[in-house]
């Protein structure tokens, strides 16, 4: 005789497979309302972006998932736990690591020194040291400027740096603000590979980008949103494709369809 159990809820399997989610989120700045009702997650394993022009409400986004905004309403769950009334260092220690706008290095730090702000939460001194060593294999050009100051770094290779010291803390989720923005060409889609890369070691990435077929060409999914809201959302090829995102963001129009004469 087969036995029986209890069938958890579409809803509860669903969310086991999440390593974040955001439910129902509203967020203000005072009496301005920066998101209305916002709901995504992020699986593990997979690489997601967040669309949408300036003032959408991306950052925003991103400092409600690291801590460094409250939301007025909603839940913040990270494997399947709230982490709505954490403090970021808090967030932080369950694995959530970010590469913020701008890169934010410290620029009179050398590169090592940076790699140790990274790790600064892990107690074991041997492992750090083992873990910036691997940093440096991962990426050659910062091992060769070690004890370099951050801040002559070409904007590539600070973006590097950026990634490298989000690295060191071990995260399972890396949180991208922006990770081309500003970059030269030539060093656009090697931040991309880079991403690629993180992803395929093991680390989920949530990225905000406003370039959103740079995004879109590596993400698993995308979500897009505008003044706040969530207007589009679903797999990265079907977002590429449809005509109000490449209209809106690739500027690009879709053919108009003409009568035969």
């Amino acid at each position: 005789m087969a036995q029986t159990s209890i069938d958890p809820s579409n809803e509860q399997r669903s969310a086991a497979h999440h390593l974040l989610e955001l439910k129902h989120i509203d967020a203000y700045y005072g009496s301005a309302q920066a998101l209305s009702n916002v709901s995504l997650h992020v699986k593990e394993g997979e690489i997601v972006c967040l669309l949408g022009g300036n003032a959408s409400g991306k950052s925003t986004t991103m400092k409600i998932i690291l801590g460094l905004l409250r939301p007025r309403a909603g839940e913040v769950l990270l494997e399947g736990q709230s982490t709505t009334r954490l403090h970021t260092p808090q967030i932080i220690r369950r694995g959530v690591a970010s590469v913020p706008e701008a890169r934010r290095i410290f620029s009179d730090m050398t590169i090592e020194e940076n790699l140790r702000v990274g790790a600064y939460l892990r107690p074991s001194r041997q492992a750090i040291k083992q873990d910036i060593e691997r940093m440096f294999a991962l990426f050659p050009r910062l091992g060769e400027r070690r004890r370099q100051r951050a801040g002559t770094l070409s904007g590539g290779e600070q973006q590097m740096l950026a990634f490298a010291r989000a690295l060191m803390s071990k995260p399972r989720l890396i949180c991208m603000d922006e990770p081309t923005m500003g970059l030269a060409p030539i060093f656009v889609d090697r931040v991309l590979d880079t991403i690629v890369d993180i992803n395929r070691a093991g680390v989920t990435v949530f990225m905000v980008e406003q370039n959103a077929e740079l995004a879109l060409s590596i993400a698993s999914r995308g979500y897009v949103l505008q003044s706040g809201h969530l207007v589009l959302d679903g797999p990265a090829s079907e977002l590429l494709s449809n005509p109000a995102i490449r209209e809106a963001y690739l500027g690009q129009r879709a053919p108009v369809a003409h009568d035969e004469a």
